[in-house]
């Protein structure tokens, strides 16, 4: 700390990254307290009418306020309800068109099992044609031997 008459300079912190000092210009002075009172400034008086009239803007602010947030809960409520109609009717939509999809599939299996089994009586009854004449050849054969 170096002192002179008039500047007082104080050494605050001292770092790698360098130095911090306080100056003091002058001593502080004995009326300077005067300038900065102590106790807080006077309030004024306030009537039962000004009293009365800050309760009422005040519950004014409380009903405005909760009318905001009742209003913005019941656009929260509006929004969430059109989410819901919407995701019911993609649920429905694709329910039809799922269950669409699986008759089509159905129709043709059942369409394709006809056909498979129409074709399977037709070499059948072949078959069975074949299996005649062979019965049968075999039977003029047997009577002409005999």
């Amino acid at each position: 700390m170096a002192a002179s008459e008039e500047i007082l300079i104080k050494e605050l912190d001292k770092r790698a990254s360098g130095q911090a000092f306080e100056v003091i210009l002058a001593a502080p002075a004995p009326d300077a307290k005067a300038d900065f009172p102590l106790a807080p400034p006077k309030k004024k008086d306030v009537s039962m009418e000004e009293i009365q009239r800050k309760l009422d803007a005040a519950e004014e602010r409380r009903k405005n306020h909760e009318a905001e947030v009742l209003k913005h809960l019941a656009e929260k409520r509006e929004h969430e309800k059109a989410v819901l109609q919407k995701a019911m009717e993609e649920n429905n939509n694709f329910s039809k068109i799922a269950e669409e999809k699986l008759n089509q599939k159905m129709e043709a299996n059942k369409e394709n099992r006809t056909a498979l089994l129409a074709a399977m009586n037709e070499k059948f009854k072949e078959k069975d044609k074949k299996v005649e004449e062979v019965r049968k050849n075999k039977e003029t054969k047997e009577g002409t031997e005999d």
